[in-house]
């Protein structure tokens, strides 16, 4: 009998962290959840910060709780989202805490960056989709404000960077994070300093770029306790979308992901990325996969009905989200719609009002029950995805056999089938745990336990679920797309 492989998975979310151990016996995989522990901003005087010292000391214990229950895996990988980053000094110390995306120091901080640059050059330089939280304008923001970090910095760490680094005392980039910045030149593989240059944004701090499967060396013994000694670190796709991406469980080369989550990815994967003006025009991104790109479009995904939940529950009802999704269900179809992707849905202190108010400024019905407001943005997040595969399909020129959800968002059956109807695509749900699955697998691409991207693929498949829905109700979507995308066309949003 084989003897089984473990790998442990960190995996850092917006809203939470986990470390599941992923079993390997040789035909299938098993994930366990071994530690889970909440994420989320911290304010300070000056702004939203991530507590990493806090997520640290979580994933030490998720360490702790591996061993003890599991033994010493064979080697641990990291994850975590993209755009933010921690600056470190000559002694390797953190030079205060990493700022949060929704941030407001970033407010207006693309649009004067692009009076120095223009979009087309910032595009044919990185192929990144243009967001006000990525990277380059959050650098920028420190320029405008001549914050002194950016010469005493001497390291820039992407957030799984700066835990890698914690962990095994190398001070790397990994590539499929490293391309989330809206600085890394796809063509070129190497940091775009001409064009950060060009902003006034010093480069001398940036690493050295890794891709996924890179062996980063033994946990240190002073993080990671002596029973961990000799364990290697390896970087999987260090960006979540990038690991989740790799655990699709797709066959063929003509599928659609949704990497469903606090923000929807929806894209493709390709060899090689897709610079075009078309690409440019419809605000497109190309962003770094296991041996190629995704490339795809950020679209906001369950914050939506996170802020809900959340402002629901502050005022006294505190509903789960199978609640919701019930509510919404029975609630009246095609009654309003919003662009999920709208400014003010960024990060509002009260999204139901957001959403109310932006269906009165369009003219729309507005939704005041909770089943209605909620319906209003599934419908309008299935709208969304049509929206971006059909736009994919044109600049790709080939078309989408289906579409494949993965992440925290497949659970939701009402979302998933209205994303059948809405693009008329077959959806395939799950897996729903895809995230610390694909960081599991490069783990294990790393330790020659699987041979491809394709082999651990096939293991996906044979290993977990998944949810079939077939589209129905054409006539009635297409139409309601037709009323969503005037819509869109009301709205100032820079990718419209």
């Amino acid at each position: 009998m084989t003897p089984s492989t473990n790998a442990l998975a960190f995996d850092l979310g917006a809203e939470s962290g986990r470390a599941i151990l992923g079993r390997f016996d040789g035909d299938r995989l098993q994930m366990t959840e071994v530690h889970r522990f909440p994420n989320g901003p911290l304010r300070a005087p000056d702004g939203l910060h991530w507590d990493v010292h806090r997520l640290f000391a979580e994933m030490k214990r998720g360490l702790e709780l591996a061993v003890r229950d599991h033994g010493p895996p064979a080697s641990v990988g990291v994850d975590t989202w993209g755009v933010d980053f921690a600056l470190l000094d000559g002694r390797g110390e953190l030079l205060g805490l990493p700022f949060h995306y929704r941030d407001s120091r970033t407010a207006g901080v693309m649009e004067k960056a692009l009076e120095r640059v223009t979009r087309e050059e910032i595009f044919e330089r990185t192929g990144v989709q243009f967001l006000p939280i990525n990277t380059l304008y959050q650098l920028y923001s420190m320029v405008l404000d001549r914050s002194p970090l950016l010469e005493r910095a001497t390291t820039f760490l992407t957030i799984p960077d700066l835990f890698n680094f914690w962990l095994s005392g190398r001070a790397l980039c990994e590539f499929t994070n490293a391309t989330t910045t809206q600085f890394y030149d796809p063509r070129a593989r190497a940091w775009a300093t001409p064009l950060l240059e060009k902003l006034g944004i010093p480069t001398h701090f940036l690493p050295e770029i890794v891709p996924p499967a890179t062996v980063l060396g033994p946990l240190l013994p002073e993080a990671a306790g002596e029973a961990l000694g000799g364990v290697p670190l390896i970087a999987p796709a260090c960006h979540d979308t990038g690991s989740a991406v790799a655990a699709v469980p797709a066959t063929g080369n003509d599928f659609a992901y949704i990497s469903s989550g606090t923000w929807s990815l929806v894209g493709v994967e390709e060899p090689e990325p897709i610079v075009t003006p078309k690409a440019l025009a419809n605000n497109f991104t190309n962003e770094g996969g296991i041996g190629g790109f995704r490339f795809l479009k950020n679209v906001s995904g369950m914050w939506l009905l996170q802020e809900c939940r959340r402002r629901w529950a502050e005022e006294g009802d505190a509903l789960s989200y199978d609640d919701l999704t019930a509510l919404a269900g029975r609630a009246r179809p095609f009654r309003s719609f919003i662009d999920p992707d709208d400014g003010a849905f960024l990060s509002p202190s009260d999204m139901p009002s957001a959403i109310a108010t932006f269906c009165r400024r369009t003219g729309q019905e507005v939704p005041e029950e909770k089943g209605d407001i909620v319906r209003c943005a599934l419908e309008s997040l299935a709208l969304k995805y049509r929206w971006v595969i059909e736009r994919i399909e044109r600049i790709r020129g080939r078309a989408v056999d289906v579409v494949h959800v993965v992440g925290g968002g497949c659970r939701n059956a009402l979302l998933c089938r209205f994303t059948a109807d809405a693009t008329g695509k077959t959806v395939i749900g799950g897996p729903v745990e895809a995230t610390a699955i694909g960081n599991v697998l490069v783990q294990l691409m790393a330790l020659g336990s699987l041979s491809s991207l394709a082999e651990g693929r096939a293991l996906v498949r044979r290993s977990f679920p998944t949810e079939t829905y077939e589209p129905g109700a054409q006539a009635r979507w297409d139409d309601a797309f037709g009323r969503f995308v005037s819509v869109l066309q009301t709205t100032p949003a820079a990718d419209e």
